[in-house]
């Protein structure tokens, strides 16, 4: 029997459900939902450093994460995730990736945090911002 008929998850089929399928469910609430989804998943998926997002990413199926090597001040940092197709760059919601990784620094840094993610066709990447407020420690 081949092995690709049971039990392995395929890129289309993981393309279908996020580019399709929940779209068509959530509506005009797709973007909030997903940021809060990315939340939900980093607290059922801690990560011990920042360094692990990548791995992460990579791991989870949604693409090269790299941290920005220019300098950023204390409370930002920035991520590019590199996105070949520039269809589905273009089309494709990245709120769940978004929500993630404000997740994860805020439960590293423990500071209120959010993240906000740009794409950018030109470059083929999605930037994200990530911004946490000193002052308000959790």
């Amino acid at each position: 029997m081949d092995n690709h008929t049971f039990g392995t998850p395929t890129q289309l089929g993981y393309e279908i459900l996020r580019d399709h399928v929940l779209p068509m469910i959530l509506g005009k609430h797709e973007e909030d939902i997903l940021y809060w989804a990315g939340k939900d998943i980093a607290r059922k998926f801690p990560i011990f450093s920042v360094d692990e997002l990548p791995d992460f990413f990579v791991e989870a199926g949604w693409g090269p994460l790299t941290p920005f090597a220019g300098k950023t001040s204390k409370d930002e940092a920035i991520f590019f995730l590199s996105q070949e197709d520039r269809t589905l760059l273009e089309k494709r919601s990245y709120q769940l990736e978004a929500g993630f990784i404000a997740e994860q620094f805020q439960k590293l840094n423990g500071f209120l945090t959010e993240c906000y993610g740009e794409k950018v066709p030109k470059e083929n990447h999605v930037r994200f911002q990530v911004k946490w407020d000193t002052k308000t420690k959790l």
